[in-house]
């Protein structure tokens, strides 16, 4: 009887890595939410034809997102932290050159900016709006995007304080929203243009005031 010679081991093959797969199709979802709003609007947007749009499974995005909002708040801070990335700062602090006017200018151009991208307008007005209506992503809304950013202008208005460039009874909480309130309600109202000359003005009136000098 002649044995046959036994088949040589096959390799193993290595496990699929699915942390990288689960990352290729969280990015996909991202993606498909932010263009689905700019292209048919927040009502016309669903679960399922982001799905679609991603190449993935409906079941998928309800194991990571409990609601069409969940998805495209995180995917809009996701977009936010790339561009910052892309530009080659991090939003962690504003300029603190010793000028707070030009300082302020600066980023508040940054911001009109931004708010003309259409790639951020149009999820930044969807969640704008849903944050009013739905209050959980309301609250998520402003904990995780505005807070920090007001934040930021409340550190730059401590320091302008301490530098002797402010009062030091001026509460920076309420002083910020002379330039940042009327900026975002014109755009979200849409009540008059968005512009570097109109947030120069707003800086202007808020740290020299009104009355004759």
């Amino acid at each position: 009887m002649v044995t046959q010679p036994a088949k040589p081991a096959q390799p193993a093959r290595p496990a699929p890595d699915t942390s990288r797969r689960s990352e290729r199709s969280r990015r996909a979802i991202y993606e498909a939410a932010l263009a689905l709003v700019a292209e048919a609007g927040y009502p016309k947007t669903t679960i399922e034809g982001i799905a679609a749009r991603a190449g993935v499974g409906k079941q998928t995005i309800y194991r990571w997102w409990g609601s069409k909002a969940d998805v495209l708040l995180e995917a809009f801070l996701d977009l936010g932290e790339r561009a910052a990335e892309a530009a080659g700062h991090a939003p962690d602090s504003l300029p603190d050159t010793g000028d707070l006017a030009a300082d302020l200018k600066a980023v508040l151009r940054a911001t009109v900016d931004e708010l003309l991208d259409p790639r951020f307008e149009a999820p930044a007005r969807a969640l704008s709006a849903e944050g009013v209506v739905n209050e959980p992503l309301g609250r998520e809304f402003v904990a995780k995007l505005l807070e920090p950013r007001l934040q930021l202008y409340v550190d730059r208005l401590r320091s302008a304080q301490r530098t002797g460039r402010l009062r030091t009874e001026i509460d920076p909480r309420i002083a910020l929203e002379l330039f940042v309130s009327p900026l975002a309600q014109r755009w979200l109202q849409r009540t008059g243009p968005i512009s570097y000359a109109y947030t120069d003005t707003l800086v202007d009136y808020a740290l020299y005031g009104l009355a004759p000098r």
